[in-house]
């Protein structure tokens, strides 16, 4: 796998300086082009798109079907944005945990929310394999 393309996500927001204040001052990511409508973010070198809608979000019930977020390749890294979050008390959905102990697909996992209602995975498995391929298992989730 190459990585001569980075990933873009366009997710809807209420308010332009919440989104500031959660994305960039809470996760610390770059802030890029802005309007009253839309702003433009560097998270961790992937395009995220905030858009304002008039109307509020719904709010999921469970993890399941819709988050976003990064898989980490090194621990130190995710164990720093952890710290981040913890320090500016940004809410979590799901607190740390590791998740399928002892299995190929076994990682670290947790879960913010921002103050839309999206939901952030940020995860790091301690197998890379486990990140693409491990075919073989058909686990995905915790759903069955």
């Amino acid at each position: 796998m190459t990585n001569s393309a980075i990933f873009h996500l366009a997710i809807p927001i209420e308010d332009i300086a919440q989104a500031k204040a959660f994305y960039c001052g809470g996760l610390g990511c770059e802030l890029g082009r802005e309007s009253e409508n839309a702003i433009i973010l560097n998270f961790y070198g992937h395009q995220v798109v905030v858009h304002r809608t008039e109307e509020p979000q719904p709010v999921q019930k469970g993890i399941y079907p819709r988050h976003f977020g990064l898989v980490f390749l090194d621990l130190p890294p995710w164990e720093s944005l952890l710290e981040r979050a913890k320090l500016k008390e940004l809410p979590f959905y799901i607190e740390p945990k590791t998740r399928f102990l002892g299995l190929v697909t076994e990682h670290r996992s947790f879960f913010l929310e921002d103050p839309f209602h999206n939901l952030l995975e940020f995860k790091f498995y301690s197998h890379v394999e486990a990140i693409f391929g491990s075919r073989e298992i058909t686990t995905i989730g915790d759903r069955p």
